[in-house]
C-alpha cells in the first residue's frame, strides 16, 4: 500500500509507535539556501511545476526530528549528511556519484546509513537541467532520480517491508516503492508540492504498468 500523506511529518511521527516503519529513506533541507524557483510546466506538460516557497530550504532539521525519526524507524538512509553530520558509530553511508555534467554542482550526494559499518557507492547519471527522469518530468528542484531509490529499496529492504519518508518532494520514493512491492508512507507539507507529486505519481506509475 502507498500512502501520501500532506501533513507535518513531526505531527505524524509522534503518533506513530516505535519502531513503526522497516526502513525510512528520506531526504530533509540542507540548510543551504534557496535555488532559482521552478515554476511553468514539465518536460511532457502533463505536471505544473510549483514556484519553490522562499525560505524552504534556509535551515536544517532540529534535533527531535531526529530524534523521533530514530524512534518510529528501525534502520535509517539519511541523504545531506554532510551538512547534518548524522553519521553514528554503529553506521556507515551511501555515496552516490551523479556524473560531472554540471561543475556547478557536486559531483556527489552522501547519506548516512544506521547498517553497522556498512558504506556503498552507486553511479546514476543526474545533474539538474542535463537528466531527466524516463517521461521528463521534473517537479521539485531537489529531486532525486526514481533508479536511485529503487537501488537502494534492493539494497536495503525485501518486499513488503514500511518504508517512511518524510520529505516527499517530487515523490520518486514512492515510484520507487510502488514497484518495489513494499508498504510506503510519504508525507510533504508543502500542498502544491505535495499535488503535484502525487500527479506525478499517478502519471508515471500508471504509464510504467501500460508498458511493463
Amino acid at each position: 500500500m502507498i500512502e501520501l500523506l500532506n501533513m507535518d511529518c513531526m505531527e505524524y511521527m509522534k503518533g506513530c509507535e516505535d519502531n513503526a516503519f522497516d526502513l525510512a529513506i528520506v531526504d530533509p533541507p540542507y540548510g543551504i539556501g534557496n535555488w532559482v524557483p521552478q515554476h511553468g510546466k514539465s518536460a511532457n506538460k502533463t505536471i505544473d511545476k510549483p514556484k519553490k516557497a522562499v525560505g524552504w530550504n534556509d535551515s536544517t532539521p532540529n534535533d527531535d526530528y531526529f530524534i523521533e525519526l530514530g524512534r518510529v524507524s528501525k534502520n535509517r538512509i539519511i541523504w545531506g549528511a554532510n551538512y547534518y553530520n548524522c553519521f553514528t558509530d554503529l553506521g556507515g553511508a551511501v555515496v552516490w556519484y551523479k556524473g560531472k555534467a554540471n561543475p556547478k554542482f557536486s559531483a556527489c550526494e552522501i547519506a548516512s546509513n544506521s547498517f553497522y559499518k556498512r558504506v556503498d557507492y552507486i553511479h546514476i547519471n543526474w545533474q539538474a537541467g542535463f537528466y531527466r527522469e524516463q517521461f521528463g518530468d521534473q517537479i521539485h528542484p531537489c529531486q532525486k532520480p526514481v533508479k536511485l531509490y529503487d537501488w537502494l529499496l534492493t539494497n536495503y529492504s525485501e518486499p513488503g517491508q514500511r518504508i517512511f519518508d518524510s520529505h516527499l518532494g517530487s515523490g520518486s520514493s514512492a515510484i520507487a516503492a510502488h514497484y518495489f512491492g513494499c508498504d510506503f508512507v510519504g508525507m510533504e507539507i508543502d500542498k502544491d508540492y505535495y499535488d503535484a507529486a502525487v500527479k506525478r505519481f499517478n502519471a508515471e506509475t500508471a504509464q510504467l504498468d501500460i508498458f511493463g
